[in-house]
């Protein structure tokens, strides 16, 4: 747990020391820490428990369905299909956090940490159902036959607070598309000048290049490039995790003891990791996914669906194949790898480098390369389009977009050269912010998710194909006039 007077102390040395920006460092660490910790994980779990209870664990019964649901078509021609909406999503929260991240998460609070990131998913998928419902039920329709939709969205037209909408519509587009997006450029100008010894401004260069055909060319674009890489990088890691697993199948059993063992270890001398092994694993898994915290509904919104409760479904597929699919992907190869890997000095992506090469060879370090490249710019693509939702939210005109855009390579090439450190320190603040705006709305909303759920259950029931009308919702009725995106 956090000693928040020994940090302030901390803090008051090194300002008397003149190290000011150490000091901010460790200010907006505390900040984030004491939010994260004491605010954030408790909201997000209690949430996700309700709702689960309230949609009687929908999220988990209907996994198969779910799988069934996402290959469906769009509605119409011009918009874009659940799939590709998923992807969207999946690009953003699909980054170096599952590679490296998790490593971590094993290092600090052991394998045990993996169970508690499973619970977490599960638990999370309901919250996760229940916002990106909401995303559906209010999403706006673009000139061009696509959706917009999003918290910003359901803040102003279901709580009526406008003000709050574009609080939350200015920091996501902050944290997502300047402050993230220079972070997974970072990852990717630093791991090839690593590895390979490619300069980093030649990286910022195509970066930039790159980014700027996709995000120039629209929501279209984004959804085409992201329904490609997507597939294309998870099945890659996945593959060779599986190949490590069958060389090592005589080990797999022993890997799930270690991990059920650790998960529950109170003996004496491990009360204190036991405790750091549920913190790391919630962590984790509610980092990891996002679920709850507002940021992929922005994604979700854009699918075109005939009911809203079939992209909450979709979407709550996606958190099990963040956690469950690529994260435990990494924590199975570093727990195979053995303790002398995760206990040892190595921390984060060198602990998964180090777990790789011992099984299939120096290659994995150009392999582990090549991943963080897919990821880190499948999550640029992602966090750049939230920003871009949320600027449209703000009705600023046509040329703010553009001007978004600029920023967002500029934000790019300064990730790539620079030390970005202080705003990612700010990034974590704001990006916590966010998340317990969303899930304050969620709770004073999500009733209207959970109606929406037991309409489209009924309907599934009755072996129809359900379609979506807003009249038939009650809890809707204060709100029928804001619901303007199923009047076909």
């Amino acid at each position: 747990m956090i000693n928040i007077s020994q940090t302030i102390s901390e803090i008051g040395n090194l300002k008397s020391q003149g190290l000011r920006e150490e000091a901010f460092n460790m200010t907006t660490g505390l900040f984030s820490d004491t939010i994260y910790t004491y605010i954030l994980i408790p909201l997000l779990l209690a949430i996700g428990i309700y709702y689960t209870v309230k949609i009687r664990a929908g999220q988990i019964t209907n996994i198969g369905h779910a799988n069934k649901l996402i290959t469906a078509p769009a509605k119409n021609k011009d918009s874009i299909s659940p799939f590709k909406a998923f992807t969207i999503s999946a690009a953003s929260h699909i980054g170096t956090g599952n590679i490296v991240g998790v490593a971590a998460a094993i290092s600090t609070g052991g394998p045990g940490a993996v169970f508690w990131m499973w619970i977490t998913a599960l638990i999370g998928g309901a919250s996760s159902f229940v916002e990106n419902t909401l995303g559906q039920v209010f999403k706006e329709k673009n000139p061009d036959g696509t959706f917009k939709g999003g918290p910003a969205y359901y803040i102003r037209k279901a709580l009526h607070k406008p003000k709050l909408a574009i609080v939350f519509s200015v920091v996501i587009s902050i944290v997502y598309g300047i402050n993230f997006n220079a972070m997974q450029a970072n990852t990717i100008a630093a791991g090839f000048n690593s590895s390979f010894g490619v300069n980093k401004k030649i990286i910022a260069l195509i970066l930039i290049i790159l980014a700027g055909i996709i995000i120039f060319g629209g929501l279209q674009r984004i959804a085409d490039v992201t329904s490609l890489i997507v597939p294309v990088m998870a099945i890659a890691y996945i593959l060779v995790v599986l190949f490590i697993i069958i060389k090592n199948i005589k080990l797999v059993p022993h890997m799930f003891g270690v991990i059920f063992e650790s998960a529950f270890n109170l003996k004496a001398g491990f009360g204190g990791l036991f405790g750091t092994a549920i913190l790391n694993g919630i962590r984790r898994g509610l980092f990891s996914n996002e679920a709850g915290m507002g940021a992929v509904p922005n994604a979700s919104a854009v699918a075109d669906v005939s009911h809203p409760a079939k992209q909450g479904l979709i979407q709550a597929l996606g958190v099990y194949l963040d956690t469950i699919l690529v994260c435990s992907a990494t924590a199975f190869v570093v727990i195979l790898g053995g303790e002398g890997i995760y206990n040892s000095s190595l921390q984060g992506l060198e602990i998964t480098q180090a777990a790789l090469a011992n099984e299939v060879g120096n290659w994995a370090n150009y392999f582990l390369s090549f991943c963080i490249l897919m990821f880190a710019f499948s999550s640029i693509i992602g966090n750049y389009y939230y920003g871009e939702n949320n600027v449209l939210n703000l009705n600023l005109g046509k040329s703010a977009l553009s001007v978004y855009r600029i920023l967002v390579l500029i934000a790019i090439i300064l990730g790539c050269v620079g030390d970005f450190s202080v705003v990612w320190n700010l990034g974590d603040v704001f990006m916590g912010i966010m998340a317990v705006i969303n899930l304050i709305v969620l709770i004073f909303l999500g009733k209207i998710s959970v109606s929406v759920y037991d309409d489209y259950m009924k309907q599934l029931n009755e072996g129809k194909d359900p379609v979506f009308n807003p009249k038939n919702i009650r809890e809707l009725d204060p709100y029928i006039n804001e619901v303007t995106a199923w009047d076909e």
